[in-house]
């Protein structure tokens, strides 16, 4: 595959990146012949400088950063644009993750450079929000820093964010429509692309699971599946493949994309993404994603 253009997008500050990040890149890239144009993300101008990587036209956009950033150069490359390379440089990674199966953004690199060809990644859109791996709507989408957490065993901090998402979680339900479905409520709807959920072969929907809990020792029941086993299998979890939803609340619905937490709309609404942007990747992860 020829990369005549090579455009790369860093952030030194973002979780796994340093000040060093940026030249280490760079070296990797020579070692492999690959001359490319690195701009180095100081806090301001972000929109300017992905109007500079996206102007240039590259053959390949390269981002070390978070996942928020990584989301944002995704949905800006869509389906038309450069080859993306989405690198794991922030704390949760999900995309890089799913698309590379490695944490190390060296590794990742050197499975885009060696291995990787142009590979089509589904996905969705929430409100107008892309996500490519995964969105939660509803307060349960409050758990997730709880989660993350407690798999880290960083215990007390788990426990003060579980009883805050508790407080939150029976506030309000969310209600929903699958598809031409029955207008229902949940504790929360989750919408998951084929590119982490284990329940799918293949790339013709999102799959849909909507989250139910009745009190408090349902809620530590599904968190803790949630963390210790395949939460499909919780009796509060139905699932079920989707090309649109739509959710409703009184409130702003607290939505967690890609590991980015945002407040979408009152009324938002969900569609499938058969081809939300091409990655240069391998055709398969080489390591396990979680979903």
């Amino acid at each position: 595959m020829r990369l005549d253009k090579v455009e790369v997008i860093v952030n030194p500050r973002s979780g796994s990146v340093n000040e060093g990040s940026p030249d280490e890149l760079k070296a990797e890239l020579e070692a492999r012949g690959i001359t490319a144009r690195i701009q180095v993300f100081d806090g301001h101008r972000f929109e300017a400088m992905l109007d500079d990587a996206f102007a240039a036209q590259p053959d390949l956009l390269i981002v070390l950063a978070g996942d928020g950033t990584v989301r944002a150069v995704a949905s800006r490359a869509g389906p038309d644009g450069p080859l993306v390379a989405p690198l794991p440089g922030g704390t949760m990674n999900m995309l890089p993750k799913a698309v590379y199966g490695v944490t190390d953004w060296r590794k990742a690199l050197a499975l885009a450079l060696d291995e990787g060809e142009a590979r089509d990644i589904a996905g969705g859109v929430v409100d107008g929000e892309p996500f490519y791996c995964a969105a939660i709507l509803g307060p349960a989408a409050l758990w997730a820093p709880a989660r993350e957490a407690l798999r880290e065993w960083k215990i007390v901090r788990s426990l003060a964010q579980a009883r805050w998402a508790l407080k939150k979680a029976f506030s309000g339900r969310v209600r929903y429509r699958l598809d031409r479905g029955e207008l229902k409520r949940a504790e929360a709807l989750v919408l998951i692309s084929p590119l982490i959920s284990t329940a799918m072969n293949k790339s013709n929907g999102l799959e849909a699971a909507v989250m139910t809990t009745r009190d408090a020792r349902e809620a530590f029941r599904l968190a803790a599946n949630a963390v210790f086993s395949d939460w499909r299998d919780d009796p509060g979890v139905k699932t079920q493949v989707v090309m649109r939803a739509h959710a409703w609340s009184r409130a702003r619905i607290p939505a967690l994309l890609d590991g980015e937490t945002v407040r979408l709309s009152t009324d938002a609404e969900i569609r499938f993404l058969p081809v939300a942007f091409r990655a240069l990747a391998p055709l398969a992860p080489t390591g396990e994603a979680a979903s």
